[in-house]
């Protein structure tokens, strides 16, 4: 049962539990929206402070993002949070390998490029009430190896991209999340798990950093030097204002990366939709009509497109912060559009920004091991909702999460047989559209899955179809 609202979606608490409750909104979501820019800054070979700068704008995008989300008139008007999208970490490391050798501002064009025009046709779908079609040939059976391809296929970037430089640290993060989440039993402890993890193996190697025991060069070793030339206020004059928009430079529209982020999109829109019942059961609401549904999904189109204005990365909803509701009884649509403001202002202070750029890879690292696995066990967690005794459905999931491990490796290193110079133009961008999807884990198997529960006969109880 859900918990009883102190506050439903219509009220107003008093002030102080306003900004008390916004700002515990705000570090639950913290941990997770600052981890994104921490893999793409470091990925794209962004500086200290380019990629506070990144973390920066990715503040800024989600506060924006939430206001449109929680609006009756452009959005769902649930209290529901937005934040930066795990989804988009594999398309967005595609386009990353295309264009790194360019520079991390280049990339971040091709990205920009790529989420204003995914999301524009994210909101086509949402607000022309498309999303009521595609959601009949979405079922468990097709989310399932969707998720469950989208944390595994991170496990590279987890462990031997940032865990594996110093294991101490890592698994004193992972230790920590076990301890602080599944362990101690107290509640508030359980929901800032992941940050109190972090925080405390920041605090031990900034130590160890300033007692001489890390020197630099060491994985683990942290400086404060940006910190310290970073300036107070990321908007100091009234012309600074303009590095809002386009920060990293006039986006570039290219095929192959706007092809790719649509599997993010894809991801991110079946996400959502289950998102949207999971908040209104915690908010004591009945379940999202289409038209909630639909001004939903359009609404995290738009917020997508003016992410990429904005210089940030893809935003979905934030399952943790609907956790958080169900906890504390707290559904005021105020109080979530109290935290979306404490979000922006946190934009602009350019010291706390640069503070988190110096997190060093094995503290991240030990944060990935346990979200990104916690995500792909989420994806088993759905496919309980279909018949997994059935047969039928155990050879559609494994061979389509099979494809999902396999095959991009194999297209990645084959790219000379989707572009090759023989081909004409047309030939080639079509190629390089392939490529990109087929490159992308989650495309891969989200393709497999519908292909194949859509053509084989089977009843809708197997397929996890509610009648």
């Amino acid at each position: 049962m859900a918990k009883q609202m102190v506050y439903g979606i219509n009220d107003r608490p008093p002030l102080l539990i306003t900004l008390l409750s916004g700002a515990q909104h705000v570090l639950t979501l913290f941990g997770s929206t600052t981890l994104v820019p921490l893999i793409f800054g470091p990925a794209m070979g962004m500086d200290a402070l380019q990629i506070a700068s990144l973390i920066s704008c990715v503040y800024f995008g989600m506060g924006v993002a939430t206001l449109i989300q929680t609006s009756k008139r452009l959005g769902s008007g649930l209290p529901i949070v937005q934040g930066s999208s795990f989804s988009f970490i594999p398309s967005v490391m595609t386009v990353i390998a295309l264009y790194k050798i360019q520079g991390p501002e280049t990339v971040m064009q091709y990205l920009a490029g790529g989420l204003i025009v995914g999301g524009i046709i994210l909101s086509i779908i949402g607000y022309s009430r498309i999303v009521g079609i595609i959601r009949k040939v979405i079922t468990p059976v097709v989310i399932g190896p969707v998720i469950m391809a989208i944390g595994f296929s991170l496990a590279g970037t987890a462990v031997q991209g940032n865990a594996a430089n110093y294991w101490p640290a890592s698994l004193a993060v992972v230790i920590l999340i076990f301890l602080f989440s599944l362990v101690l039993k107290n509640k508030y402890i359980n929901i800032f798990a992941i940050l109190l993890s972090i925080v405390i193996v920041y605090c031990v190697c900034l130590w160890l950093s300033l007692n001489g025991t890390f020197s630099p060069g060491h994985p683990a070793y942290i400086s404060l030097e940006t910190v310290n030339t970073a300036s107070w206020w990321r908007i100091d004059s009234v012309e600074s204002l303009k590095t809002l928009i386009f920060p990293w430079g006039t986006p570039k529209f290219d095929l192959m990366p706007i092809t790719a982020l649509l599997a993010g999109f894809f991801a991110c829109m079946i996400e959502s939709i289950g998102d949207y019942h999971s908040v209104s059961y915690a908010s004591g609401v009945s379940d999202p009509d289409s038209e909630t549904i639909s001004r939903g999904i359009g609404a995290e189109g738009l917020c997508c497109a003016l992410s990429g204005v904005f210089g940030s990365v893809g935003t979905t909803s934030y399952t943790e912060n609907i956790g958080l509701i169900g906890l504390t009884g707290v559904a005021s649509r105020i109080v979530v559009r109290t935290g979306a403001v404490i979000l922006i202002l946190m934009s602009f202070i350019g010291k706390l920004s640069a503070l988190i750029a110096t997190m060093p890879s094995p503290i991240i690292g030990g944060a990935y091991i346990a979200l990104f696995g916690t995500i792909g066990a989420m994806g088993i967690q759905v496919l309980m909702r279909a018949d997994m005794g059935s047969q039928r459905n155990i050879l559609i999931v494994g061979f389509a999460f099979l494809m999902a491990m396999g095959l991009p490796g194999w297209v990645e290193a084959n790219q000379n047989i989707f572009m090759s110079p023989e081909y004409s133009q047309l030939m080639q961008t079509i190629g390089g559209m392939v490529w990109a999807v087929l490159k992308t884990p989650m495309a891969v198997a989200g393709l497999c899955a519908a292909i194949c529960d859509s053509l084989i006969p089977g009843t809708d109880e197997e397929r996890g179809i509610k009648a």
